[in-house]
């Protein structure tokens, strides 16, 4: 995204650059450009004139997008030639409007004919409909000499000699036409009213068929002058389609070559040279979502079919549940009705590697469907006339592949294709190209919040890519109309996108900061204080790397060790939300689990349940409760297995994933000593000391209050004796299930009363307190 101020020198750079072909004119950039001459009052010459070909520029590439001139590009084309006088672009566009104007000019091919054997009536109606004809023509003719005016001043500044002669030419039509119309509407009212029963004026008639035969031969110089360069554009081939695509550049090479490499393979044949194992089409598309899979087949198809070496450019598509049945000889039916459908075109197969299923039972079928298109492709009356095309994430494909040795045989090396996901760069481009199909522009803090969007989205494999950047305009778009006031509403307001549409509701809502909820916690003020420290180092880390500083590691992994109740999710939680504040997590939601949610009881399922996890945990915090628990002794215990998955994927994820390790003290000692890696990784060790009593009593009073209840000074005093000088084993839990007693006891008091005050329901008595079990 560009960010950067623009010179003068930047700015003709990127023109020159447009000019020569060297790069393609984005109707963003320009407008980004054009943000930062608002509210500026004095411009030197140079910027003026910048500014008036940019605004020139933007109408003409409007203008070549929507096909016409509308409000928008008029109003940008003035603004040039208010700028600069001389802006020929600008002038060219006048002129194209004038020229857009006279295609609507009223002439017709031929004229209702007037039959002498019509009766007075039928001739009188035909001719007021000439009268009709010419009073519409002259219409026209007042409109084009107000919008005409200017014509012979932007004449001047157009260089194409050609588009000036036609110019010219027409306008001499113009006022040829309007002399045999002239003598239309004055003969036809005359003609009209000399009719009487059958008879009519002659000569009336006589000026009229002159008068037509004069402006249908003129109409015919007047249409081929108009619409003389209707219809030249050129068609854009596969390969022109792929180019203009945003990115992609390793994919568009690999594309070019395998092109070259088929039309050499083809052209050989045709000069009768021989070719063992023919050529050979099927190929492999692997990607994550959004880039461009689907897109990209079809284009394929296109090539195919340009190069005559399939019957058509067209792709059928279709997944597991269109091919894999429930019984014995489905999977083989719907395969082979796809197939045929699929013949003399492509056949695509979206996520290919859900056909074959690792463990799955003896019932699944998708082997015979591959075994079914594995015999298609190489022998029977479809093969060699239709192209298989697989799709589907990298790693999955990969897999899907080694265990079925016939069907990868069949996709020779060069036909493997693995597309890339696309930059933040790409994306924007991308976003501020749809937003154009749409009929928008981002403003420069618009591209901020959507890069904003862009980055909190792209978490893990699973990040939309294309998809996800289209899906973020067309909500910016829904929730600018969906605000929208049509009574205030200005131009701007239905081709701009600015910074609020970008931001959800959910967004704007003001919550509480981590830090400031960290501190309203009763106690912990040695973590207090440690995750002060954490976090204040990840931000200052983070103000270097912006600034271009050297800046160290951020290692935060932590482990947090202490008894059951002393609060370490509730720290896990707010430390996951506070390294979102300061832009490390994407997402900072925090997932907790347990040795039951990573241990599988059988081999290479612990990884594989260890790796979901992490996934579900990928922008945020995973947290693993009683950790030490991982290295249960005994023969076959997989939980040494996620421990060295977890090493793997925190080395793979960086700083998207933050790990928190919990549990009591000496146990967790052992488990950082049983992987080298392990501890490595945990650089942060925060103990949680038990609650005090004073420190107890001040959480149940302040949940007491969360729920609208209140103790008197009898009953606190009696609940301090209640609770032990050193706090208790379950520390925080052991408070809040004493609330939780007192609140049961107080409700079975008050059942029996007929009338209860609103402080009676809100007050916990003395009373209360002492029927506490011990």
């Amino acid at each position: 995204m560009l960010q950067e101020s623009w010179t003068n020198e930047k700015i003709e750079q990127w023109l020159a650059d447009v000019n020569q072909g060297n790069e393609a004119f984005q109707e963003g950039k320009a407008w980004e450009i054009l943000e930062q001459f608002e509210g500026k009052e004095e411009l030197e010459k140079a910027t003026l004139l910048n500014k008036s070909k940019l605004l020139s520029m933007l109408a003409h590439a409007r203008y070549n997008r929507i096909g016409k001139i509308d409000h928008l590009v008029e109003r940008w084309a003035n603004e040039a030639l208010q700028v600069d006088d001389t802006n020929a672009t600008a002038h060219q566009l006048r002129l194209q409007q004038l020229l857009d104007f006279l295609k609507k000019v009223p002439i017709p091919d031929k004229f209702p004919p007037i039959r002498e054997t019509d009766h007075g009536s039928a001739k009188k109606q035909t001719a007021n409909e000439y009268k009709q004809i010419a009073e519409n023509f002259f219409h026209y003719v007042n409109e084009y000499d107000k919008i005409a005016c200017e014509k012979n001043h932007s004449i001047e500044y157009i260089r194409n000699v050609e588009k000036v002669e036609t110019i010219n030419t027409i306008t001499s039509l113009m006022e040829e036409l309007q002399k045999p119309f002239k003598t239309i509407l004055l003969a036809a009212t005359e003609y009209a009213n000399s009719l009487t029963g059958v008879y009519y004026s002659a000569a009336q008639f006589k000026e009229i068929a002159k008068a037509t035969n004069v402006i249908e031969q003129l109409n015919k110089k007047w249409q081929t002058l108009l619409w003389q360069n209707q219809g030249k554009e050129k068609k854009l081939t596969a390969l022109d389609e792929l180019q203009a695509m945003i990115g992609l550049e390793d994919v568009k090479q690999r594309v070019h070559k395998l092109y070259q490499f088929l039309h050499y393979q083809k052209e050989r044949i045709n000069q009768g040279f021989q070719a063992k194992d023919g050529i050979t089409l099927h190929m492999i598309l692997t990607g994550n979502p959004g880039t461009g899979k689907t897109h990209l087949a079809r284009l394929m198809a296109k090539i195919y079919s340009e190069l005559g070496l399939l019957e058509r450019d067209k792709v059928y598509e279709v997944d597991r549940t269109q091919l894999v049945g429930a019984y014995v000889g489905q999977t083989e039916e719907n395969t082979n009705q796809a197939i045929e459908r699929a013949a003399g075109g492509v056949l695509f197969i979206d996520e290919a590697y859900s056909l074959k299923r690792a463990g799955t039972a003896g019932n699944d079928y998708g082997q015979s469907a591959i075994d079914t298109l594995v015999s298609a492709m190489t022998s029977g009356k479809y093969a060699g006339t239709f192209a298989v095309i697989l799709a589907g994430y990298p790693e999955e494909m990969r897999t899907f592949l080694r265990a079925n040795p016939g069907l990868r045989s069949r996709f020779p090396e060069q036909n493997h294709i693995e597309i890339d996901n696309y930059s933040i760069n790409e994306l924007l481009q991308i976003g501020e190209q749809v937003a154009i199909e749409n009929d928008y522009l981002l403003t420069r803090s618009a591209k901020n919040e959507f890069q904003k969007r862009i980055e909190k989205a792209q978490v893990d494999e699973s990040f939309g890519n294309a998809r996800e950047a289209k899906n973020i305009i067309l909500d910016a778009i829904f929730q600018k109309g969906s605000k929208m006031s049509l009574e205030d509403a200005q131009t701007d307001d239905f081709v701009l996108l600015k910074a609020g549409d970008f931001i959800k509701e959910t967004d704007q809502v003001e919550e509480q900061s981590a830090q400031v909820e960290l501190q309203q916690l009763i106690g912990l003020e040695q973590v207090k204080q440690e995750m002060r420290q954490l976090t204040s180092f990840v931000q200052i880390q983070q103000i270097r790397r912006e600034k271009r500083l050297q800046a160290l590691p951020l290692q935060v992994h932590s482990v947090f060790t202490g008894n059951p109740g002393t609060g370490k999710t509730t720290v896990a939680k707010l430390f996951a939300k506070s390294l979102k504040e300061i832009g490390l997590l994407k997402r900072g939601h925090l997932v907790i689990v347990s040795r039951a949610d990573l241990v599988a009881g059988y081999v290479g399922q612990t990884s594989q349940k260890t790796k979901e996890k992490v996934k579900d945990a990928l922008g945020g915090v995973l947290f693993i409760d009683e950790a030490y628990s991982l290295l249960a002794e005994g023969h076959g215990d997989f939980g040494k297995e996620v421990i060295n998955t977890l090493v793997q994927e925190m080395t793979e994820h960086e700083e998207n994933l933050v790990v928190i390790l919990a549990g009591y003290a000496s146990e967790m000692n052992r488990l950082l000593d049983s992987n080298p890696g392990l501890r490595s990784r945990f650089k942060k060790h925060l103990h949680f000391e038990d609650y005090t009593k004073n420190e107890l009593l001040e959480i149940i009073r302040n949940r007491a209050d969360q729920f609208g209840y209140e103790f008197t000074s009898e009953a606190i005093e009696l609940l301090g004796k209640y609770v032990n000088d050193h706090g208790h084993p379950s520390n925080g839990r052991f408070a809040s299930d004493l609330l939780d007693q007192l609140i049961q006891i107080q409700s079975l008091r008050l059942i029996d009363y007929e009338q209860l005050h609103a402080d009676q329901l809100m007050t916990i008595e003395k009373e209360d307190v002492q029927l506490l079990k011990s």
